[in-house]
């Protein structure tokens, strides 16, 4: 018989984007110390996707273990990104390491690093190899970034043979539909509102049901959820470029969306290509004067 899996609906919490559940219900008795580890790693990483970028610089001191030291990179690189080269430096040295570049949280985060970064193969020279769940789940993003789907897909397959329930297989069953578009869309939006129905609703799950609507075209449904999104945080990047791209189709302003991207988040994207848009409307305005 199995031991029972302690950290179950911590990681489940995670995964899903009930990042402050995640947080609240983190005092567990009895955990081994690697199980400890993990905990701390997951509570930490979720104060990360809350922003509290100082509180995980803070409380993360040089002597804790390796997974640690690495989750405390990934707040580095995030609170500061005009200095994220030191950062970046600093985790390809650890990588290089051979005591501890095999570390699959120190794998982990430095796919999350160069993916951030849009450089996808040096992304996959550390997180290829798979060797946990969140490793092959991330593999899925990077290929569907790199439009290569047939990869993905054997990623996913990968995933479906070592757990078909488990939730990042579902999450990255969902993504792929998403990426591949036409008659998946509908399988997408299971998975999500299967999600809805299991857990407590959150911003990933809104999103995710949300993006499926807007490829079938209910954008008047999609909008519905995309601001129940809002209400639970009123920063979400993803939440904010969605109701952009929503209000868009349905003849709506999407000035003050944008205008809270730009402040809250102006690395997205979409902010990228608004202001690089907005940059080529000015040169054509002033070629023409």
């Amino acid at each position: 018989m199995a031991a029972p899996d302690h950290l179950f609906n911590l990681r489940n919490n995670f995964y899903l984007g009930s990042y402050q559940a995640a947080i609240n219900n983190s005092d567990l008795p009895h955990l081994s110390p690697d199980d400890a580890v993990e905990r701390d790693c997951l509570v930490y990483r979720s104060y990360i996707a809350l922003g509290s970028f100082q509180l995980v610089i803070n409380e993360i001191d040089s002597s804790a273990a390796t997974p640690l030291q690495a989750v405390k990179l990934l707040a580095q690189y995030l609170s500061n990104p005009h200095d994220k080269e030191s950062t970046i430096a600093s985790l390809k040295e650890w990588l290089a390491d051979p005591a501890i570049g095999n570390n699959a949280i120190l794998r982990l985060i430095a796919g999350i690093v160069f993916m951030h970064e849009e450089d996808y193969i040096e992304a996959l020279k550390h997180t290829n190899a798979g060797g946990t769940m969140e490793l092959h789940a991330l593999n899925v993003q990077i290929f569907i970034k790199m439009h290569r789907s047939d990869y993905a897909e054997r990623q996913l397959r990968v995933m479906q043979q070592i757990d078909e329930d488990h939730t990042l297989t579902q999450l990255a069953n969902a993504w792929l539909n998403l990426a591949v578009g036409g008659s998946k869309i509908q399988e997408a939006y299971l998975i999500f509102q299967d999600f809805s129905e299991k857990y407590p609703m959150t911003g990933l799950i809104l999103n995710g049901k949300a993006v499926c609507c807007m490829h079938m075209g209910n954008f008047d449904e999609a909008e519905t959820l995309l601001l129940e999104a809002l209400n639970k945080d009123a920063k979400d990047p993803e939440t904010l470029a969605n109701l952009v791209v929503c209000s868009l189709h349905l003849g709506k302003s999407s000035s003050r969306y944008l205008s809270q991207l730009k402040l809250t988040h102006p690395e997205h994207i979409l902010v990228k290509r608004a202001t690089s848009a907005e940059d080529g409307f000015e040169r054509a305005v002033q070629s023409v004067a």
